[in-house]
């Protein structure tokens, strides 16, 4: 409701969201506050629904009538590249430098594999991908738009997935190992 009258009133509705969180009341103990329970009961939704539609729809992505070819044009295979391979070779390098010249340490707890799942979730670029990929290819023409949202929507998913792959995978190996230790 107070979303709707924020948006007819001509101010932006996303301010509606300030004005009813200053009203949810907050407890001492996280457990028992009710934006506590808010914001977990409606996390998923968020993290899940919410945000990936906003993200598509806000970038402009429409794949209608686009077909495999562009998936094998070199404006694609190059943001495929880019945030695919690029991205998790050189954060990986920059951090396996750092820590081998003792400018930092590998988290406690944390092994090489895990590092390198993070690494390859950095692939996981959409909106500021999109964003350049536009300034970058604007006086191309439209063909240009959809060859780069086709790489950076297909190198995003390939990081994501194998990103979340490789740190399930070295996670459940340690939590093995741990359990053969207790035994």
């Amino acid at each position: 409701i107070v979303w709707a009258a924020v948006l007819k009133s001509g101010v932006h509705a996303t301010l509606a969201g300030f004005a009813v969180a200053l009203f949810i009341p907050i407890a001492k103990d996280k457990s028992e506050s009710m934006s506590y329970q808010i914001e977990h009961s409606l996390h998923p939704w968020i993290a899940f629904f919410v945000l990936p539609v906003f993200a598509f729809s806000n970038a402009g992505v429409e794949l209608i009538g686009t077909s495999v070819s562009q998936l094998f044009t070199p404006v694609s295979m190059g943001i495929i590249g880019g945030l695919f391979i690029g991205k998790q070779l050189g954060i990986f390098a920059a951090c396996y430098a750092a820590i081998k010249l003792k400018l930092c340490t590998l988290p406690k707890d944390a092994t090489w594999s895990q590092l390198y799942g993070v690494c390859l979730l950095c692939g996981v670029g959409f909106t500021m991908s999109l964003f350049i990929g536009s300034l970058a290819f604007e006086e191309q023409g439209l063909a240009y738009q959809t060859q780069v949202k086709v790489g950076v929507l297909v190198g995003s998913i390939m990081s994501g997935v194998l990103g979340a792959l490789l740190i399930k995978r070295s996670s459940n190996k340690l939590k093995i190992a741990g359990d053969k230790n207790e035994n």
